[in-house]
């Protein structure tokens, strides 16, 4: 499993071979069943996952409605960042949507991580730039596209999840209730054919 994420890495920067140590020492392999929670609403974000297998969903409770805001699938990092980088409490959940296999590094291992190898900090830096640059375009897609520009933009940013993820998460992601998505989906079917 680790050979993914070493691979992953080294698609950016560059690592050593006592560097590739280092990091199968500091991730550690852990498993989240469908259901399970990778954080949960009060707590503290204390790790960052990296996917192997499996897909985790982004959201939030908002007066007893579930709000999903984002997914991620295999090799996708997943952290609340908004919680780990101060260590502060959480409004967001991580859940499990599928039985699940991810690496995780504490917040403690990933200051090593950032430290100790050479390129770790601006390794750090480009996956969140990344993750900045998604949460600005989600946000600015939310309040300036239609549900269903936001259901075509889903289908081709996870065109290999619209059979893994509930319709419900997805009507929720979109803004809509499921029966409005489905005829989103009809509509899109059609102007397909």
């Amino acid at each position: 499993m680790i050979n993914v994420l070493l691979q992953t890495i080294e698609k950016v920067v560059y690592i050593s071979q006592d560097e590739k140590e280092l990091i199968a020492r500091l991730f550690r392999e852990k498993k989240y069943n469908k259901g399970e929670y990778f954080l949960k609403e009060d707590e503290v974000c204390r790790q960052v996952g990296f996917i192997i297998s499996g897909v985790m969903r982004y959201y939030i409770n908002n007066d007893g409605e579930e709000k999903t805001y984002g997914f991620a699938k295999e090799f996708d990092f997943v952290c609340n960042n908004e919680s780990f980088i101060p260590q502060k409490p959480s409004r967001q959940l991580i859940q499990a949507l599928e039985d699940s296999q991810l690496l995780v590094i504490s917040y403690t291992d990933l200051q090593t991580f950032y430290t100790t190898l050479k390129n770790g900090e601006r390794y750090g830096r480009m996956v969140i730039e990344q993750v900045f640059v998604q949460t600005l375009q989600g946000l600015n897609s939310f309040y300036t596209d239609s549900p269903e520009l936001r259901y075509e933009k889903f289908v081709k940013d996870y065109p290999d999840m619209l059979q893994r993820i509930p319709q419900y998460y997805i009507a929720s992601f979109v803004g809509v209730k499921p029966q409005s998505l489905s005829r989103i989906r009809k509509r899109n079917i059609r102007g397909r054919g």
